[in-house]
């Protein structure tokens, strides 16, 4: 397999908006397990497009498969399969943030322990893992990848508890940040979840076997019956017992705390059809439209989405507005994130290898555009001059999430606060000539708590993690706070 370190990106989106790094997956006690965890890492394979990894165990040993690029790459492979033999598995699919784009940092992360094996994949970041980096190795310790994961490996080694159950809840509870992160022992599946629930995890079962997964997409592909969310603080043990069968345990290591799951998730980062917390992705995106298009009303002939994020809160606004809804904007499926060695020429091109305007809906109209989010401007700003291009007379682009200020620092990737649009111009009207629309109105905070919560957001006790928006960040940021100028290590801790 030809590995390749520094991609180059063709289309100007790659970092114009948030991108979520990671999902899970994890079975146990399925003659299936294997295949099952490739479809389940397929339907989550929005949430990460880099690499993906699956470690499997068959009663003897475990096994292990990672590999560059995308998941229907390899793992639709009955080759690739078979070298994945057991009933038990977990997998990962990646988008890396601040680490190397590099095989060694491709979960599922594995060790050898006293006890035997372990295998770890985890999503999010740990806003104290660079701080335990450092302190790890100081005493000594090898790492081996840039990867905030594998400082998890190396707290359950260094504990002096008895049991792996007891090590991984140990380990956890050193760990700051947000998570979501399942494990794969002998005769065990954990999983976990961040004390807040900034990142999702869900529980299902199929033909009696437990699954955990990111969304609840993974368990709809396989036919898995959704039991649960895993609580925020939970860990969840499932283990196969000598008569085979598997013993379920929750445990609640942390203090109780209000869950405040990552408002993004239902922004941008969850796919449509999935449940995040109990709420329909789709139906908060669309009811973020309709609020969108009494918050921020523009006279217009058709209302456009920047496609795919943009359409629910499109058909939400057009429902709401009573403005026809169009494909204005036709997305190609078929181009990936990256060329590996494109011409000059092929970069030159940009957003036009994945939007193409759609000129019979646009020519001669007032063209309402409407997209999920926006972080740079750059893509807003090209996608507007490919409609004006296609003959539009007026461009109103209204966004279905508010400003975004502030950076995150639990799994997201985001440029630099200064390189965040709405840190450069002071109000909509600068922006909005930035982009080069007639106008530009974004959601209200309140608006998107309703669409998403059904009621205002309460400053001294938010229901959700909205930090990028308010700057009201819900766990210290002990990483952040410790960094020193010119260290080498800074950068090391990658997004797990």
């Amino acid at each position: 397999m030809k590995q390749f370190s520094t991609p180059y990106v063709v289309y100007g989106d790659h970092d114009d908006k948030f991108h979520e790094e990671c999902g899970v997956f994890g079975i146990l006690g399925h003659s299936d397990a294997s295949t099952l965890t490739a479809l389940g890492l397929h339907a989550l394979q929005h949430r990460g497009q880099e690499a993906a990894g699956i470690v499997s165990f068959d009663g003897r040993q475990f096994y292990t498969e990672k590999h560059m690029g995308l998941v229907g790459d390899h793992y639709t492979n009955p080759v690739t399969i078979a070298k994945l033999p057991g009933t038990q598995a977990i997998g990962h699919t990646r988008y890396s943030t601040t680490g190397e784009v590099a095989l060694r940092n491709v979960q599922p992360l594995f060790a050898e322990l006293e006890e035997g094996g372990i295998a770890i994949a985890h999503n999010g970041n740990f806003t104290n893992g660079l701080t335990l980096r450092r302190q790890i190795i100081a005493t000594g310790a090898i790492c081996q990848s840039t990867s905030d994961t594998e400082v998890v490996l190396h707290l359950i080694a260094r504990s002096r508890h008895a049991s792996t159950t007891d090590r991984f809840i140990d380990a956890i509870r050193q760990m700051e940040g947000g998570y979501a992160m399942i494990a794969l022992t002998r005769t065990k599946l954990i999983a976990a979840r961040d004390p807040i629930g900034i990142r999702p995890l869900v529980m299902g079962e199929l033909d009696g076997k437990p699954i955990f997964a990111s969304e609840t997409c993974a368990l709809d592909i396989i036919g898995a019956k959704f039991v649960r969310d895993v609580k925020n603080g939970e860990v969840v043990i499932c283990e196969t017992q000598p008569d085979g069968t598997i013993k379920i345990e929750s445990r609640m290591p942390a203090r109780p705390q209000p869950e405040r799951v990552c408002m993004f998730e239902y922004v941008y980062f969850a796919r449509p059809d999935s449940v995040v917390a109990g709420r329909n992705v789709y139906t908060t995106r669309k009811n973020a439209g309709m609020n969108l298009a009494i918050e921020k009303p523009v006279e217009g002939d058709v209302v456009v989405p920047v496609p795919d994020g943009g359409t629910p809160a499109a058909l939400g606004y057009a429902q709401q507005s009573g403005i026809p809804f169009e494909y204005g904007i036709i997305r190609n499926h078929y181009v990936g994130r990256t060329f590996i060695e494109p011409t000059q020429q092929i970069r030159a091109f940009g957003v036009k290898l994945k939007h193409s305007a759609n000129r019979a809906m646009i020519e001669g109209k007032r063209v309402i555009l409407v997209d999920d989010s926006v972080v740079r401007g750059t893509t807003s700003l090209k996608i507007v001059q490919m409609i004006r291009d296609a003959g539009a007379l007026e461009v109103h682009l209204r966004v279905a999430s508010p400003m975004i200020f502030h950076p995150d620092f639990y799994g997201i990737d985001t440029p630099d606060r200064d390189k965040l649009l709405a840190n450069q111009y002071a109000d909509e009207i600068a922006m909005a000539k930035v982009i080069g629309v007639d106008s530009l109105g974004f959601l209200s905070i309140d608006g998107l708590y309703k669409a998403v919560g059904g009621k205002p957001r309460d400053p001294a006790n938010p229901e959700f993690t909205d930090h990028y928006f308010t700057g009201d960040y819900p766990t210290r940021l002990l990483d952040k706070e410790s960094e020193k100028p010119g260290r080498k290590d800074s950068m090391l801790a990658a997004n797990g």
